[in-house]
């Protein structure tokens, strides 16, 4: 009976360790996270590669930063010059494009600084700092929140100037600053994907629009193994293999919120 016993606890050992190998890591956005998108395509590809994935939704510089300790095995992120350091910096294995959408200034449907249906980005963030209207920021050193910093650059608007006046940063996601938005009323960045599924708009609406600067890549890396012993490569690269993959891209372009498709598929096979 001791014998069979041992026996069992050997196999139930050998059956809990397989199903932690089979679990990795991914650092990513509070947009894939926020807009539905991970619940949406995670049981799809744990259906089809057995694999779960356990996600840590932070700003993109966080999450590339948690690649950069060892403690992700894959990261999924939207900021196009933080994944180019992070992949000089022989962080990564190989970076793929996946999915893109886009930015949009959302705010009061009142429209204080008149920037409705102004496509020139750049212009609309001068109105807005010229009449001093509420303006969220993140302040989080995510993928958004370098867009919006570069966007502030582009208009030529000193955002220092506003901090504790018309320009708040709240360090916190999209779904936060949405919300803080809504209850005060005031003008942000968001991706589209995150507005799209908020619920709690409140007065606010999409004012501008359509910008060619508003473009928003993503990319997913796997982290390198040869820096970091830990990270799970054989599952980690399945994950991006399957993401780029015509399923997982038809995945993607399946996932809808009121009849409109939040992400764009695009990787290059």
């Amino acid at each position: 009976m001791r014998k069979i016993a041992a026996i069992g606890a050997v196999l139930l050992w050998s059956t809990i360790a397989f199903a932690q190998d089979r679990t990795i890591t991914v650092a990513s956005t509070t947009s894939t996270e926020q807009s539905g998108l991970f619940g949406y395509l995670l049981p799809l590809f744990a259906r089809d590669e057995g694999i779960e994935v356990k996600v840590v939704a932070v700003g993109t510089g966080q999450a590339l930063d948690i690649g950069r300790r060892g403690d992700a095995d894959v990261v999924f992120v939207h900021d196009r010059p933080a994944e180019d350091k992070f992949m000089s910096e022989g962080q990564g294995v190989k970076r793929f494009d996946v999915m893109y959408n886009d930015f949009v200034i959302v705010g009061p449907k009142s429209d204080p600084a008149k920037i409705a249906d102004h496509k020139d980005v750049a212009e609309a963030l001068r109105r807005i700092a010229q009449v001093k209207a509420p303006f969220i920021s993140r302040g989080d050193k995510s993928g958004t929140h370098a867009a919006e910093l570069r966007l502030w650059k582009e208009a030529g608007v000193d955002i220092a100037a506003g901090k504790d006046s018309w320009y708040r940063e709240i360090g916190q996601g999209m779904g936060p600053a949405l919300n803080m938005a809504s209850s005060s009323n005031a003008y942000l960045l968001s991706d589209r994907g995150t507005w799209l599924s908020f619920k709690n708009r409140g007065e606010l609406a999409i004012l501008t629009e359509g910008d060619k600067r508003l473009f928003n890549q993503y990319g997913v890396m796997l982290v390198n193994p040869a820096t970091h012993s830990n990270v799970k490569a054989k599952e980690g690269q399945a994950f991006i293999d399957w993401l780029v993959s015509p399923k997982g891209q038809d995945a993607i372009a399946g996932y809808k919120v009121g009849g409109e498709q939040l992400f764009f598929p695009n990787a290059s096979h």
